[in-house]
C-alpha cells in the first residue's frame, strides 16, 4: 500500500464506485461507544476572501501529532472534484474522553517558515477541519495594529457536543497567541472538552445555515414578482393563441363583424403566408438538435437533483451535491440521446452517429475543457482544488463506459419511436422569400430582448445562489429553486412564444433559431451579472480565483442557456404546431 501509483488507481477506482453506487459521505457510522477513537481531520487552508483558492492544511508548516495509524481516501467523486484533502491529523480523541492542555508538536521557525507563515496572516488564511463530517473553522493567526508584527496560534480549544453515543456539535477556540520570530520553537497545544447537549442529531447542521439570509423579505417579493410576470405572460400567450383560431373561425364562417380589439392587433394572414415554410429543417440541424437534446437533459438533471436535495439534505455531506448531480447527469443520458436523434430524424438528418456523439460529448466536453485549463493553473498555485489523474479517468471512464451507451439507446429510441416528420403543414420545395421588416422584428434583435424578462425573473435567486457558492453560505432552500426553475420554464417558454408569433407575423419562417437564441440569451445577462457580482459583491483577487470564477461562470452561465434554449424551443414548437394544425390553410 505504500506505493504512490497504487494509491492514486485505488483513488480512481473508489472513485468510480462511488460515482456510480450510493455510499455513505463519511468513514464512520456516526456512533460511538466510550473511549472510542475519534478523527479529527486536517482539510485546507487557504485566503479568506478566495474560497475557491485552498491548499492541503500542512502546505503551511504547521506540525502533526504523534499519531499515525489512520489512512485516508477519497471516497466520492464529489470529494475529489471539489479539492477536499482530508489529512490525519495526528491528535489523540476519544469519545467523551476529556483532554487537558496537551502539547502536541512542535515547530522549528526557521526564516522560510516564518515567511510562509507572514504571507498567510497577511492574506488572512484560515483553514477548515472535519470531526465526525462536521467542519470546523479557524484562522491561522493576526497581525497587530501597523500590521509589522504577526503572531500565531497556537492553542486548538476543541469543545465537542454529543447526543447519546452520537457527536452532535464542534466548536473550536483558538488561543495562545505567539509571536512570529526566527530561530525559535513554538509548540503546538490542543484541549478537548465534552459537554452533554439537547441538540438532536439530525438538526445538527441547522447552526450552520443562515434562516435570516435566505428567508429575508426581498427573497419572497422576488418569487411574488416574479409570480405575477408568470400570470401576465401566460394570459398574453392564451390571448394571442385565443385570437388565432377565433379569427380563423370567424373568417370560415364569414363573420363579419370583428371587435376593434381584432384588427388593431395587425394582419391575420401575416404568419399564415408561410404555412409552406415553418416546418423547414432548421439550418445546421446536426449541431441543433445536438443543443436541443443536451438542453433537455441539463432540465432533466436540475428537476431530479433539486428534488433529491429537498428530501435528503445533501448539505450535510461533503461532496454530496456534486456526485448526486453526476450520477444523475449519467443516468439521464438517454434523454439527450431521445430528444436530440428524434429531432435530428425528423428534420432529415442522415449522420445520426456523428449527432449522438456530439450529444453526448457537448456539455461533458465543455465542462472537462474548462476544467482542464483551470487544473493547469491550480497545478501551477500547487492548490487543492488540481484534480487527480485518477479523477480525470474516473470522469472519463463515466463518460465513455455509461453516458455514450445510454445517449445510444436513447437515440435509436428517439428516431424508432417519434422520428417520422408529421408535421400538420406540408413543406414547399422550394424556400419563400423573406420581405423586408422593420428593425425590431429582426430575429438578432429579438434574441437580444428575449433573455431580458426571464433573467429578470430569476437574477434575485442568482444572487443566493452565487453568494453560496462563491462565499460561506450554506444554500438550503432548495424549495425556492425548484419555484425559481418552474418560474424561469414558463417566462421562457411564454416569452419565446410571443417572440416567434411576432416574426411569424412578418412573415419570416426562421423561428427555430430564433426560439432557441432568444431564450438562450438568458444566459449573457447571467455572465454579465457575474461580472457586477464579481467586482461589487466580493473581494476576491489573484490568476487562480478569477479564472476559477470566470472560468465556471462561463460554464454554468453556457449550461443555463442550453436548457432554457431547449425549454424555449420546445414551447414554442408546440405552439406552432397548435396555430397550423387548428387553423385551415389554404
Amino acid at each position: 500500500m505504500g506505493s504512490p501509483r497504487w494509491k492514486v488507481a485505488v483513488a480512481a477506482f473508489l472513485a468510480v464506485v462511488g460515482s456510480l453506487l450510493p455510499v455513505d459521505a463519511d468513514e464512520h457510522e456516526h456512533t460511538y461507544t466510550d473511549k472510542e477513537e475519534v478523527v479529527l481531520w486536517m482539510n485546507t487552508v487557504g485566503p479568506y476572501h478566495n474560497r475557491q483558492e485552498t491548499y492541503k492544511y500542512f502546505s503551511l508548516p504547521f506540525c502533526a501529532g504523534n499519531k499515525k495509524t489512520i489512512s485516508h481516501y477519497h471516497e466520492t467523486l464529489g470529494e475529489a472534484l471539489q479539492g477536499v484533502e482530508l489529512e490525519f491529523s495526528g491528535l489523540d480523541i476519544k469519545f467523551k474522553d476529556e483532554v487537558m492542555q496537551t502539547t502536541y508538536c512542535e515547530i522549528d521557525l526557521d526564516k522560510p517558515k516564518q515567511d510562509a507563515f507572514v504571507y498567510a496572516i497577511k492574506n488572512h488564511y484560515w483553514y477548515q477541519m472535519y470531526i465526525d463530517d462536521l467542519p470546523i473553522w479557524g484562522i491561522v493567526g493576526e497581525a497587530d495594529e501597523n500590521g509589522e508584527e504577526h503572531y500565531l496560534w497556537t492553542y486548538k480549544k476543541l469543545e465537542i457536543g454529543y447526543n447519546g453515543n452520537r457527536i452532535v456539535d464542534v466548536n473550536l477556540t483558538s488561543e495562545g497567541k505567539v509571536k512570529l520570530m526566527p530561530n525559535t520553537r513554538i509548540a503546538m497545544s490542543y484541549s478537548v472538552k465534552w459537554k452533554k447537549s439537547d441538540v438532536k442529531f439530525e438538526d445538527r447542521f441547522d447552526k450552520y445555515l443562515d434562516p435570516s439570509f435566505f428567508q429575508h423579505r426581498i427573497h419572497w417579493f422576488s418569487i411574488f414578482n416574479s409570480f405575477m410576470m408568470v400570470i401576465f405572460l401566460v394570459g398574453l400567450v392564451s390571448m394571442i393563441l385565443m385570437r388565432t383560431l377565433r379569427k380563423d373561425y370567424a373568417r370560415y364562417s364569414k363573420e363579419e363583424e370583428m371587435d376593434d380589439m381584432d384588427r388593431d392587433l395587425g394582419d391575420e394572414y401575416g404568419w399564415k403566408q408561410v404555412h409552406g415554410d415553418v416546418f423547414r429543417p432548421s439550418s445546421h440541424p446536426l449541431i441543433f438538435s445536438s443543443l436541443i437534446g443536451s438542453g433537455c437533459q441539463i432540465f432533466s438533471v436540475s428537476f431530479i437533483v433539486i428534488i433529491v436535495a429537498m428530501v435528503e439534505d445533501l448539505y450535510t455531506e461533503r461532496g454530496s451535491m456534486l456526485s448526486t448531480a453526476i450520477f444523475v447527469y449519467a443516468a439521464t443520458s438517454p434523454v439527450n440521446g431521445y430528444f436530440g436523434g428524434s429531432l435530428y430524424a425528423k428534420q432529415g438528418g442522415r449522420r445520426w452517429i456523428k449527432q449522438m456523439f456530439i450529444g453526448a460529448f457537448l456539455i461533458p466536453a465543455m465542462v472537462c475543457g474548462t476544467a482542464f485549463f483551470i487544473n493547469f493553473i491550480a497545478i501551477y498555485y500547487h492548490a487543492s482544488r488540481a484534480i487527480p489523474f485518477g479523477t480525470m479517468v474516473a470522469v472519463c471512464c463515466i463518460c465513455f463506459f455509461v453516458i455514450l451507451p445510454l445517449n445510444l439507446v436513447g437515440t435509436i429510441l428517439g428516431r424508432n419511436l417519434s422520428g417520422q416528420p408529421n408535421f400538420p403543414c406540408r413543406v414547399n420545395a422550394v424556400p419563400r422569400p423573406i420581405p423586408e421588416k422593420k428593425w425590431f422584428m429582426e430575429p438578432a434583435v429579438i434574441v437580444c430582448l428575449g433573455g431580458i424578462l426571464p433573467f429578470g425573473s430569476i437574477f434575485i435567486e442568482m444572487y443566493f445562489i452565487f453568494t453560496s457558492f462563491w462565499a460561506y453560505k450554506i444554500y438550503y432552500v432548495y424549495g425556492f429553486m425548484m419555484l425559481v426553475l418552474v418560474i424561469l420554464c414558463i417566462v421562457t417558454v411564454c416569452v419565446t412564444i410571443v417572440c416567434t408569433y411576432f416574426l411569424l407575423n412578418a412573415e419570416d419562417y426562421r423561428w427555430q433559431w430564433t426560439s432557441f437564441l432568444s431564450a438562450a440569451s438568458t444566459a449573457v445577462y447571467v455572465y454579465m451579472y457575474s461580472f457586477y457580482y464579481y467586482f461589487f459583491k466580493t473581494k476576491m483577487y489573484g490568476l487562480f480565483q478569477t479564472s476559477f470564477y470566470f472560468g465556471y461562470m462561463a460554464v454554468f452561465s453556457t449550461a443555463l442557456g442550453i436548457m432554457c434554449g431547449a425549454v424555449g424551443y420546445m414551447g414554442t414548437s408546440a405552439f406552432v404546431r397548435k396555430i397550423y394544425t387548428n387553423v385551415k390553410i389554404d
